[in-house]
């Protein structure tokens, strides 16, 4: 296709589509290379952002110019050795400059304190995902991007060879039309907002399955669907989410509570089912809050614990979740307030506090302290094993919310779609509509990959243009550092 000038069109407006859409125009601009570049979002503006707009954005980096030792190993550690190589080495090669990027737009970065618990080093920007959204946004406008909300995408308009040539839209009110298209880069989300999709890949009880934060239900898998419908490949782990334990009262955006490893979590009959200090929380929300919602009944639990919380430091950090735990002068009285068999709830502690009669001196809730409790208590408690005994008794329900799910589109170290092995021409994809995860999310890594296979340049530009075309010319001079 030959054009006066190339049209880039960009589907989502989160992290990896606004960091897709700006860069491509400063691409352009420092190469005196004629682009027009649409942002589509299906949104109101005052909605955009995806789940990026609140995401904390923790980021898998010891300082802003510098990643950690054993980043690649950590994701294959992580995929249980499932993970891309080229992909994720792609992302360790280019995680530094994206972040030197994003400073270079306004976003700061400060190096935080993670919840309780230890675990990889993470740096985190000032205002979390939101700045990413608003600082990206305006600096994209400003370079001339298009961008165009209350505007879904439902179909990609292809020519000869699989090569892109436009996306269909739907407005508002209605209104199709047909949008022409040099490349098109998908960064639309996952899937976890459309009920179908969920049921088909989790089972019926994904339906009631509650969503992290207002901007989830938007990611319905319209990018994952309609490279699928042209012949894309299909990756990641289709049985996965990244789901978290949170506080069903709250009106905030996911309003975890991670302090359920210094305590017990029980069942709506009072009953332990899972070892609360398996692992750091980062390493067990997920296997916890997947069993709440479709191994429990009525889909909930409840964190147990004393007041020795209040003498965990900073625990206030871990709950995220504006309302007051239940609470009670006896286990009895916090039964009731909760809606649990008293004398149920009663024999659970009993039976804890008799295993954790060990050293509670060792107790460290920074790490994984080896304070434990097992003998005959099944399922045993492997770290953070302190008696339940000092009044008052505290009470936090869980439920499971999802964030995101693992499985979408195969794409390679330059973010193309892939049908087979081969590239689509002109179709590219970032973020959670990729496919890289598999068995559980590697942390703080989910806002970052988007940023960077967003950015990935020779990912934006590769279109034809008259008489030559950009790709060769960009082909030649990658500064993300990735040849073709």
């Amino acid at each position: 296709m030959t054009r006066d000038h190339p049209k880039l069109v960009v589907v989502g407006h989160g992290a990896a589509g606004l960091a897709a859409a700006l860069s491509a125009a400063e691409t352009a601009r420092s190469r005196g290379l004629p682009i027009e570049i649409t942002l589509l979002e299906k949104s109101r503006e005052a909605e955009a952002g995806g789940n990026t707009r609140w995401s904390p954005s923790y980021m898998r980096l010891d300082a802003p110019d510098r990643l950690g030792l054993g980043f690649e190993d950590d994701m294959q550690k992580a995929s249980g050795g499932l993970a891309d190589p080229d992909y994720f080495r792609a992302l360790a090669e280019n995680a530094v400059r994206t972040i030197g990027w994003l400073q270079s737009h306004g976003v700061e970065f400060v190096i935080p304190v993670y919840y309780l618990s230890a675990g990889p080093a993470r740096i985190q920007p000032v205002g979390g995902g939101s700045a990413i959204v608003e600082k990206l946004r305006d600096a994209a406008k400003r370079a001339g991007v298009k961008v165009r909300y209350e505007t879904a995408v439902n179909g990609l308009v292809m020519v000869e060879g699989r090569r892109v040539r436009g996306v269909e839209t739907q407005s508002s009110d209605g209104v199709t039309a047909t949008l022409d298209a040099d490349a098109v880069i998908l960064a639309s989300g996952g899937f976890q907002g459309n009920a179908a999709m969920m049921s088909k890949h989790f089972g019926s009880g994904a339906k009631t399955l509650k969503l992290i934060s207002p901007a989830t239900r938007f990611n319905t898998g319209d990018g994952i669907r309609m490279a699928m419908d042209q012949g894309a490949r299909a990756s990641g782990d289709w049985n996965g989410m990244h789901i978290e334990p949170v506080d069903p009262r709250s009106k905030h955006s996911a309003p975890v509570v991670l302090v359920y490893p210094y305590g017990i979590v029980v069942d709506r009959d009072g009953r332990r089912f899972f070892d609360e200090g398996g692992g750091l929380v980062h390493e067990t929300w997920e296997v916890l809050a997947r069993d709440i919602h479709f191994g429990r009944p009525k889909n909930i639990a409840y964190a147990i614990l004393d007041s020795s919380l209040f003498e965990v430091e900073g625990h206030e950090r871990a709950i995220r979740s504006e309302v007051p735990p239940y609470q009670s002068e006896t286990l009895e009285g916090l039964a009731t307030q909760i809606g649990i068999p008293a004398g149920s709830l009663r024999e659970t502690v009993d039976t804890f506090n008799a295993a954790a009669s060990g050293d509670a001196a060792r107790f460290d809730a920074t790490r994984c302290d080896g304070v434990a409790a097992a003998g005959a208590l099944n399922p045993p408690k492997s770290n953070w094993a302190r008696a339940i005994s000092r009044p008052p008794y505290l009470a936090y329900p869980l439920v499971g919310a999802v964030a995101y799910t693992f499985g979408g589109l195969a794409t390679n170290e330059r973010a193309e779609v892939l049908s087979g092995q081969a590239p689509m021409p002109g179709l590219y994809a970032a973020g959670e509509t990729t496919g890289h995860f598999y068995r559980t999310a590697p942390n703080a890594v989910a806002v970052l990959r988007a940023l960077v296979f967003g950015k990935l340049r020779d990912a934006k530009l590769s279109v034809s243009c008259r008489p030559g075309n950009i790709e060769n010319e960009l082909g030649r001079n990658n500064d993300n550092g990735i040849r073709k």
